[in-house]
């Protein structure tokens, strides 16, 4: 019988501080490196299959579904290589396939998501692994699961362990290998003691399996357990609240149980909790978004990958758990089992970093993505040397003309060129800072012209909007936005709240005083 966690430790253990946002400029850093990664495990087939239910069977009482929509997605290794291509990597699965309908269905999936299956292993006769999901207004009424009867044969074993050696001996070997271990069966002695045997050619080993413990012989360099797990190869029960805070007093025991690795520790609502082995590297945390439980479907795929990912492209730890947390939180708001692209994850870190300076090439990585989900997309520039009023009136009704509101800062020898050497008298980060901390604005840029005509051809805003005592008429840009199909709107002018008048009466304030 498991035993109860010590209350001590809980009470005493202090829960880890949530890491930090992160810059949305390391989504597109992570494809520029474009990692080489091998995904060995379990690919399954997801499908699903939904409809409205207006009725109750009649030979029984269960909801009647009327199927109007089905389709097919990768799932369990083959979706975390799906994610892992999504997000820029050279991807290569090494599994086992059968020879039937939805093998060829999941073998043309992987395809499509440009990830490579020339190493995998087709066993004639093989029953391809399926969990087909029955959804009613977005809620699931039922699961069916389809699954080999027996282990691969021993030709099949062989095949794969000896792919395995061919691709770590190869001419171009990963950057990674990451092991989707979903206790199906392909994953069998001969593969793992191929693995143990090759590891000094494998520079990053991520172990995503139920059975943790069966790999601590391979020395993975990261784990991926759930709490139900971890608290099983600690022999403890897993706590109803305080998870984090366990999750942290068990740092020790869970790394030594992990063989040494790093432990990422997933707790569900209560995000990730990452246990470094090196004792000198602090505990931390992600702070995840409660969700349905059906829209979690695939949403540690998509976690393991990105992390993965981010330590290839030589990020920090911290900034790894932040950036997988990030693609973690755009595929759970989806309704099946889906992938985070670059430009989603770039658009979710820049929601995250309030405030955070983007690139044009990132910027338009968020813009896309926006359109893609048919947002309105509002765009104002200026300098907002010194916030005032005036400013975040208009920026407030700027925003209410569409769905997301993007603010193109001058730079600072654009303000100067402008305004006179005195200004700026905020330099751009810090304006930035400011701007982007309003709640209204969504995205901050900046450009360095002394117009934003060339941003705007970029952007194609919907709007463009400014603000003061101007006319379309009198805006250099509303030729531009008109010709690429979008309208100019000027908005309310507070008079006397202009960055000028404010530096004015600063400068003038002293004076007064001392004539006083």
């Amino acid at each position: 019988m498991a035993a109860h966690p010590d209350p001590v430790d809980r009470v005493s253990t202090p829960t880890p501080p949530v890491v930090p946002p992160v810059p949305a400029g390391l989504a597109s850093r992570i494809a520029d490196r474009a990692p080489r990664v091998l995904v060995v495990g379990d690919a399954l087939l997801d499908g699903w299959l939904s409809g409205p239910v207006r009725r109750l069977g009649r030979d029984g009482p269960v909801p009647v579904v009327e199927l109007v929509h089905s389709h097919s997605t990768c799932g369990g290794a083959a979706n975390t290589a799906a994610n892992l291509a999504a997000l820029g990597a050279t991807v290569d699965l090494l599994a086992v396939f059968g020879d039937d309908g939805e093998s060829r269905t999941l073998r043309a999936l992987l395809a499509d998501a440009g990830v490579g299956t020339d190493t995998c292993v087709i066993e004639l006769g093989r029953t391809t692994p399926v969990k087909r999901r029955l959804v009613a207004a977005g809620q699931q009424v039922a699961r069916y699961d389809v699954a080999p009867e027996a282990p691969p044969r021993r030709s099949t074993r062989s095949a794969l362990a000896d792919a395995l050696s061919e691709v770590l001996a190869g001419p171009t070997r990963p950057d990674a290998v990451l092991v989707a271990d979903y206790g199906l069966g392909v994953l069998t002695a001969e593969v793992r003691e191929r693995l143990v045997a090759l590891r000094d050619e494998i520079p990053l080993l991520v172990v995503d399996g139920r059975d943790p413990l069966g790999w601590c012989e391979a020395r993975p360099d990261v784990v991926t357990p759930n709490a139900g797990e971890a608290a099983a190869m600690l022999g403890i029960a897993e706590p109803l609240h305080g998870r984090p805070a366990w999750a942290a007093a068990q740092r020790g025991a869970m790394v030594a149980a992990c063989g040494g690795a790093d432990v990422l520790l997933t707790l569900d609502v209560d995000g990730v909790v990452r246990l470094p082995a090196d004792p000198a590297e602090p505990v931390l945390r992600t702070a995840a978004h409660p969700t349905a439980q059906s829209r979690a479907c695939g949403a540690g795929d998509t976690f393991t990958a990105a992390y993965t990912l981010a330590l290839c492209a030589d990020l920090t730890p911290e900034a790894a758990l932040a950036v997988a947390q990030a693609a973690a939180d755009v595929v759970v708001g989806h309704e099946e089992t889906a992938v985070c692209t670059t430009g989603a994850l770039t658009a979710q870190l820049a929601a995250a970093d309030r405030g955070g300076l983007l690139s044009h090439r990132d910027l338009l990585a968020v813009v896309e993505e926006h359109r893609r989900r048919g947002h309105r997309l509002v765009f104002t520039n200026g300098c907002f040397d010194v916030l005032h009023r005036g400013h975040v009136t208009y920026l407030r009704q700027a925003r209410a003309l569409g769905d997301l509101l993007v603010v193109a800062l001058n730079s600072d020898d654009s303000v100067s060129r402008l305004k006179g050497p005195e200004r700026p008298v905020n330099p751009l980060p810090d304006r930035a800072g400011v701007v982007g901390a309003i709640e209204c604005v969504d995205l901050v840029t900046a450009f360095s012209d002394d117009t934003p005509a060339s941003l705007i051809e970029m952007v194609r805003p919907e709007v463009y909007a400014k603000g003061g005592d101007y006319t379309p008429e009198m805006l250099p840009e509303t030729p531009i936005v008109e010709r690429l199909g979008g309208q100019v709107r000027v908005l309310d002018y507070l008079s006397d709240h202009s960055t000028t008048a404010i530096v004015s009466r600063i400068r003038a304030t002293p004076a007064t005083e001392g004539a006083r």
